[in-house]
């Protein structure tokens, strides 16, 4: 037998809930089994409403969880801009707030083979350029 949605058990259910009790004299026999197809759809029903009631309040808290992650973002750059204006963009105490603190690469030295820093070769001069072609 296929699934069917809840709808259609529902339906289903308040049908033959009203035939049993359109002819509980000739179906006497399915008492017991009418009084439970009667508590099994009322169980259905408030589930139902229950579950459209949660389904709504979850929608709100979605909501209301969104509003607050935005909030909070802009709180934290609020937070952090303020510490690094404090502190300054240098300054190991950012690490405490989960701040990389700028740290500029160290400079490269050349070294010569006697360990002495060898001096940086003089740019060559710009050529002058070159006279306007007459004909």
């Amino acid at each position: 037998m296929p699934a069917q949605s809840s709808a259609v058990v529902l339906k289903k259910l308040e049908l033959r809930s009203k035939a049993l009790t359109a002819n509980s004299t000739d179906l006497s026999h399915l008492e017991g089994t009418r009084q439970m197809v009667v508590s099994v759809l009322t169980e259905l029903k408030d589930l139902t409403a229950q579950q459209a009631s949660l389904t709504a309040a979850k929608q709100e808290l979605t909501k209301r969880l969104v509003t607050l992650n935005n909030e909070g973002l802009k709180l934290l750059t609020f937070v952090d801009v303020g510490v690094r204006q404090h502190y300054g963009n240098r300054s190991e105490k950012l690490v405490e707030f989960g701040q990389q603190p700028f740290r500029s690469q160290p400079r490269v030295r050349l070294v010569g083979p006697d360990g002495k820093p060898l001096a940086k070769p003089n740019p060559a001069p710009p050529e002058p350029p070159a006279p306007p072609l007459t004909e």
